[in-house]
């Protein structure tokens, strides 16, 4: 796999003034360092989607400008398709997209098929390109009635998908979208989950996503780094983090014969018993799961095992709160 983006121990600082304390000449201000961004390595390769999460100001605005081109590192070495992405950064923008759920790169007062045609200008996109991108996205994103209306008329859901075409006209290989579902409704939320999902599977487009709603993560996403004062605390398959995750896990089973208590498994945490099913909780450090499963087929005939895994949130949650 063709690496996109590389990074190693990459840091941002910035200095920021700071009242001196007693004995000191009045109006007379020093500085401190405040690191944004310390010591962070990772590599993110060809159709990977990485969801970059963590707490406001954890430094996940900061990595994405600096990957952008935008910022100039303080230390350390990063590289966006094998090029210093602040040298480069006119070479590198004709192959991303970025999509900002605060900020927008479309034309306030033009219909938004103006700006469609103003983008294809400056990216120069062939013709056969952009009615093609166009067409499928507008399908996609179910945009044909709103297409000759002025953006400042535009629904918030409407705007951002609008904001996704823009930013998929010209055919990106990396796509950076920071919050690109803030306030959204369900339906388009929908919509835009499915888009992203379907431009990586169809295109292997590279997605980096930060956002605070953790169901994005789970429905686009193979992979999380998560982030918190400037350092990574955590960077795997989502699959995996999940599996290794030291919380509480739980398998249900539905079954008519009532909990007798009877099961002795000292891994369990404990039982949950409800009318119809019962639930063993635990640890997949202390005992396996196919245990607890075999132990209970043992004694009871059941219908139907739900295996329930941590949700995100949870995991998220626990690496906030440590």
């Amino acid at each position: 796999m063709d690496k996109i983006i590389r990074a190693e121990n990459l840091s941002r600082s910035y200095s920021v003034a700071e009242k001196q304390g007693r004995g000191h000449i009045p109006g007379i201000r020093g500085h401190k360092t405040i690191w944004a961004v310390k010591e962070i390595s990772f590599e993110i390769g060809e159709g990977e989607t990485v969801g970059f999460i963590g707490p406001n100001g954890a430094g996940k605005s900061t990595t994405i400008k600096m990957l952008a081109g935008i910022l100039h590192p303080t230390a350390g070495n990063v590289e966006v398709f094998g090029r210093n992405p602040y040298r480069y950064r006119k070479e590198n923008a004709k192959r991303i997209g970025v999509v900002f759920g605060q900020k927008s790169q479309l034309w306030w007062d033009l219909p938004v098929i103006d700006t469609y045609t103003l983008l294809k200008k400056i990216y120069k996109i062939p013709d056969e390109m952009y009615c093609r991108n166009l067409e499928s996205y507008v399908e996609c994103l179910q945009m044909r009635e709103f297409l000759q209306q002025p953006v400042r008329q535009l629904s918030l859901g409407q705007r951002m998908r609008a904001e996704f075409c823009a930013a998929l006209l010209h055919g990106p290989a990396l796509l950076f979208l920071d919050e690109p579902t803030i306030g959204l409704d369900i339906v388009v939320k929908k919509q835009i989950r499915e888009m992203i999902r379907r431009i990586n599977e169809e295109r292997k487009t590279t997605v980096l996503l930060t956002t605070h709603d953790l169901r994005d993560i789970e429905e686009v996403c193979d992979r999380i780094i998560l982030i918190n004062h400037g350092q990574i605390i955590v960077d795997g398959e989502l699959k995996e983090v999940r599996k290794n995750f030291e919380g509480l896990h739980s398998v249900e089973f539905l079954c008519r014969i009532p909990f007798r208590d009877d099961i002795q498994l000292p891994g369990v945490e404990k039982w949950k018993v409800e009318e119809g099913s019962f639930t063993a909780f635990y640890r997949n450090e202390d005992i396996l799961q196919t245990e607890i499963i075999e132990t209970v087929l043992k004694n009871y005939l059941v219908e139907d095992i739900r295996i329930k895994e941590p949700t995100i949130e949870e995991i998220v949650e626990r690496y906030y709160r440590e």
